[in-house]
């Protein structure tokens, strides 16, 4: 198998686009499509500073990497979850990738904004875990970016992502995730900022792929509480179609955005004011942050008002597998050269 660039051997065949690179052409083939991406959907410019929000996996240290090497001014953002060996291993990824390329990166921890860690706020509230952290995340990514003069926020978010939760929201007809299914997310009030998904058209095992070719060490186990989650079945179903048809998430998702995205569009604009706790944006009086916050200040004692979190077993790979691509079924999808 050759590389279609330079006829050299290939170590990566992309079936999807009936083609094949050798390590170096794919990492620009794959710089090339997300930064173009970036500039087609008018996601940001390079006179602007971008927000990455990070987790210490392939995605998002992949993406910070891509955007980096393309000149734009970037600034990574942690959410440290709480999440005992699971946080503290995803951290120090983030920690190391951002010294080693002498990059600025934000920590902000859960349990100091909410009054308790992710797996503490599970308890106390009998909230799905998955909920809570999407709405700790989203808030804090949005003030984080405020507070720091960032007109936008870039997330991981990749094909598979992206196609999964089309596909979720698809089975249940939700309108309204459907018309927000978008790789821009406008900042329609002042105090909120641009959201973009710059990796929306690479595959994660194309992004798993690059991380590996540029050294990039990050976490491979995914979060403890995703375990038997909705949105990984409805991935390992796309996952067989692909198998099948090649290049089906892709035709899936761009067709929806191409065809379908202006149907689900809402016709009155949603009207957004400032909470009264926080100053953030809410639809009610009190935004649902402040509401969680206070239910988890009624279900906690103050001494459990802490950075409590589940002793998780550890979660760290030894030394041997870190930078191990697990989301490839066989190591031998990337040949050596």
């Amino acid at each position: 198998m050759k590389c279609r660039k330079c006829g050299g051997r290939a170590v990566l065949e992309l079936r999807r686009h009936n083609t094949a690179f050798c390590g170096p052409d794919f990492v620009t083939f794959f710089r090339h499509h997300v930064l173009e991406t970036v500039r087609r959907w008018r996601m940001f410019t390079t006179d602007e500073s971008v927000l990455v929000a990070v987790s210490g996996g392939k995605d998002s240290l992949a993406l910070w990497d891509v955007l980096h090497e393309g000149g734009y001014r970037t600034t990574g953002l942690y959410i440290d979850l709480g999440i005992f060996d699971y946080s503290r291993a995803s951290k120090a990824r983030c920690e190391a990738f951002a010294a080693e390329r002498g990059l600025p990166l934000r920590v902000v921890a859960v349990a100091e904004e909410m009054g308790a860690a992710i797996p503490a706020v599970r308890d106390a509230t009998r909230r799905p875990t998955c909920s809570a952290c999407g709405l700790s995340k989203r808030y804090i990514m949005n003030r984080a970016a405020l507070e720091g003069g960032f007109p936008v926020v870039a997330t991981g978010h990749n094909l598979d992502d992206e196609a999964a939760t089309l596909f979720g929201s698809t089975l249940r007809w939700d309108e309204s995730a459907l018309a927000r299914q978008m790789p821009v997310l406008g900042a329609t009030h002042a105090k909120l900022a641009r959201r973009v998904k710059p990796l929306f058209r690479m595959s994660e095992r194309e992004t798993a792929a690059y991380a590996f070719l540029r050294g990039i060490d990050y976490i491979v186990e995914e979060c403890p509480f995703a375990r038997g989650a909705t949105s990984i079945m409805h991935k390992e179903l796309l996952n067989r179609l692909e198998d099948t048809s090649p290049g089906s998430k892709a035709m899936f998702l761009q067709g929806f955005l191409d065809k379908a995205r202006g149907l689900f569009q809402e016709r009155e604009p949603v009207v957004l004011m400032e909470c009264v706790r926080c100053g953030q944006t809410t639809t009610g009086e009190i935004c649902a942050f402040c509401k969680l916050r206070d239910q988890v200040k009624r279900a906690m004692r103050p001494t459990e008002r802490t950075a409590a979190a589940v002793d998780l077993p550890s979660t760290e790979d030894p030394p041997s597998a870190r930078g191990l691509i697990s989301d490839f079924h066989a190591a031998s999808e990337i040949h050596a050269p």
